[in-house]
């Protein structure tokens, strides 16, 4: 069961938030929710100011769990690069593998984020990596039609491989 805190993160309630943590004693790394605590859910959703109030407040910015994997892979899904960068400046780890999309590179791939794929690039994501549903980025862009995307990683070394037959 989810936390009224990690509600009020997914919804980008500041000022709930702010009393939660600073009157209520609300701990900020609690799992729970279908995106596994309150960092991953404010992160999916781009609540920027939000997502600098847990980690000033001890959020673990590489935790696990959730559908995504942890908060990086849920910002870079959605786009949101500003919380990206943030998450980025404050340890977050460019190759961390998890959830569904197996890392961040293949998720913001798999969104069609040209923008932040470029970024994670830039900050060291390695384009080949395997893991997650769709494989590598190169496939997972590819899977969702995203043309500029897909010419971006060709460009930066992503590898076609062999196809399979079914």
């Amino acid at each position: 069961m989810a936390s009224p805190l990690y509600y009020a993160s997914l919804t980008g309630l500041l000022r709930i938030i702010r009393l939660l943590i600073e009157e209520g004693g609300a701990e900020v790394n609690a799992e729970g929710g279908k995106h596994g605590n309150t960092l991953q859910a404010a992160s999916s959703r781009g609540h920027k100011e939000v997502v600098e109030l847990l980690l000033q407040n001890g959020a673990k910015v590489n935790a696990k769990g959730g559908s995504y994997g942890n908060a990086l892979h849920a910002a870079s899904f959605e786009g949101h690069k500003e919380v990206v960068v943030l998450l980025l400046h404050n340890g977050a780890e460019v190759n961390a593998k998890g959830g569904f999309y197996g890392n961040a590179l293949q998720a913001a791939s798999y969104g069609g984020h040209k923008n932040v794929v470029e970024l994670l690039l830039q900050e060291g994501a390695e384009v080949n990596v395997e893991g997650g549903e769709h494989s590598n980025a190169l496939q997972a862009a590819s899977s969702g039609g995203h043309k500029e995307v897909v010419e971006l990683l060709l460009q930066k070394g992503a590898e076609v491989g062999d196809i399979c037959s079914l």
